[in-house]
Order: C-alpha cells, then sequence, then structure tokens
C-alpha cells in the first residue's frame, strides 16, 4: 500500500516570491561537476547541506539566508540540482507548467546528489558534524539524510513532496519550520508528521508562524513586519537547533 502523502507538490503558492535585497558573500563553485553555493569558514569543523526550494541555491533569498549562518561560523554548501535552471527563470512566462518542468528535476536531483555528497565528504572530511537543511522540494532530501548515522540533524521549512515514510526511521533530530496558512503541507498533515515522530521517540521540534504562508522562510515580503520576523526567527531557530546537537 502506498504511503499517504503529507506534503503535496509544489503548487501556486511555491512559485510567489519577493526578491530580497542583499550582497551575497559566497563563492560558485564546483564539487562533483555541479555548482555549488559556498560561503562561510574553510576551517571549520561545522557544516551545513542546504537543499533549496525550486529557486535554487544561487537566488539572492537563498544566498542571503546562507549567508547568515556563515557569519554564525557554519560553512553552509547548497548544490544547484537545477543545473542553472531554476524556476526563478521562468517566473515571467505566462502559463507556465512548474509541475511539468519539476518533474525531471527531481530526477536529476537524484542524480546529482550521491556523487554530490561523497565529494563533499572526500573534500571537507568525513569527521565533520554534518547537519542538513531544506526548502520547499529540497525537503525529501533532508528526510533522506537523517535516516543515516553520519547526519547530526536535520530542519526543513514548509516542505513538499513529503509522504508518512519519510518520517519513518528517522535517526536524527529534526526541526518543522511551518506557515499557519500551507495547502501543500496542511495542518492535517503537520500534526500527522507529529504523530508519527512521536511514536517513535524520535527528536523533533515544531515552529509554527501564525500571520505567514507557505514559502516565508526565503520568499517573504520583508517589508510586511510579520512575515519578515518570521523568516528571520525560522533563520535563528534553525542555527540554534544545529549548535545545540553542534556545540
Amino acid at each position: 500500500m502506498a504511503s499517504a502523502t503529507l506534503a503535496g507538490p509544489p503548487g501556486d503558492c511555491c512559485t510567489q516570491t519577493v526578491q530580497h535585497i542583499g550582497e551575497p558573500r559566497g563563492a560558485i563553485e564546483k564539487i562533483a561537476g555541479a555548482n555549488t553555493y559556498i560561503t562561510g569558514p574553510r576551517q571549520g569543523d561545522k557544516i551545513i547541506l542546504f537543499f533549496a526550494d525550486i529557486f535554487g541555491p544561487l537566488y539572492v533569498n537563498a544566498q542571503l539566508v546562507m549567508d547568515y549562518w556563515a557569519d554564525n561560523g557554519w560553512l553552509v554548501l547548497g548544490l544547484d540540482y537545477f543545473d542553472g535552471d531554476s524556476y526563478a527563470y521562468h517566473i515571467d512566462k505566462e502559463g507556465f507548467d512548474v509541475r511539468a518542468w519539476v518533474a525531471p528535476k527531481r530526477v536529476r536531483a537524484a542524480e546529482l546528489l550521491p556523487p554530490w555528497i561523497e565529494a563533499v565528504r572526500a573534500q571537507y572530511g568525513s569527521d565533520k558534524k554534518y547537519v542538513c537543511v531544506g526548502y520547499c522540494f529540497g525537503a525529501p532530501y533532508v528526510m533522506e539524510h537523517i535516516k543515516t548515522d553520519w547526519i547530526k540533524a536535520g530542519a526543513f521549512a514548509h516542505p513538499a513532496f513529503l509522504n508518512e515514510d519519510d518520517f519513518r526511521g528517522v535517526k536524527q533530530p529534526l526541526l518543522l519550520s511551518c506557515a499557519e496558512v500551507d495547502h501543500t503541507f496542511p495542518l492535517e498533515s503537520r500534526r500527522r508528521a507529529e504523530d508519527i515522530l512521536a511514536e517513535q521517540k524520535a527528536k523533533y521540534y515544531i515552529q509554527v508562524f501564525s500571520s505567514v504562508q507557505h514559502g516565508f522562510a526565503t520568499r517573504c515580503d520583508p517589508s510586511v513586519s510579520a512575515q519578515k520576523w518570521a523568516r528571520e526567527e525560522s533563520a535563528r531557530g534553525i542555527l540554534n537547533w544545529f549548535n545545540h546537537f553542534c556545540d
């Protein structure tokens, strides 16, 4: 029997954005042949693997979030599993079918991730403290990796593409950063996910922000105080969660 869906595929809420203002401070380099946004101290022992939403890790909003964690002592690596073809390049195309576009992207991401992970661990060391975070499209990769022994903790915000089985068998702590209004990951799904985590006595933490919608953590309108605060508090909460398990 197929596992029940908890977070659906990207929809209209996943394609809305307000571009944030700031100058990214990281670099784009190749790892395992794939463009990777790299920011933060290269010689530290704490590394965040960043799994982006459909706008990708090279979108300025994502880069600014990664730079925030870098400013707080983490090396952050964001794989561009969209091969330079993120949704950011299609946002103004009338009638663009995001679901048709995203299907092959999932296939490609599944191909790129294993060699990229292997290369990261070879380049930076398998003994480092690795954590992972995912937004929307990137959430399934968090759930995959917190079932391993080498990841210390994981976090996601407003996820897509998750089913009940994704929440079963987790080994590492998980933070869920959620919007009050989220048609992709609605209230009933969030509570079912919590039930599954509680049943297996997993370590988890759920934050729910009222007055915001799916996408708030990376694509909110910072001129709206509730949205700006939720975005910043989500990033702070994820930072504190990772520090808690890695300091």
